[in-house]
């Protein structure tokens, strides 16, 4: 996995509407690092089990990556 994917500082992401403008709405913004910080929780809490059960831990994070490209959007542009 790159490096780079790894260490994505949450705090420091700036967040884009579909147009290019900033989300620049400091509430927006709360939830987005919030939902972030616990989806990495959740992740990390996963990865964590699945190692200590003996699974592959490559495998589990193609797991993860597969459910990430798997999610539908459901307000899809008009």
């Amino acid at each position: 996995m790159n490096d780079d994917l790894k260490k994505i500082d949450i705090n420091a992401v700036v967040w884009r509407q579909p147009d290019g403008s900033l989300v620049s709405c400091e509430e927006k913004l709360v939830v987005l690092r919030e939902n972030l910080q616990e989806i990495r929780q959740e992740c990390q809490d996963a990865l964590e089990d699945a190692v200590l059960m003996g699974c592959d831990e490559a495998q589990l994070r193609d797991v993860l990556q597969g459910l990430i490209s798997g999610l539908e959007n459901p307000y899809p542009q008009k």
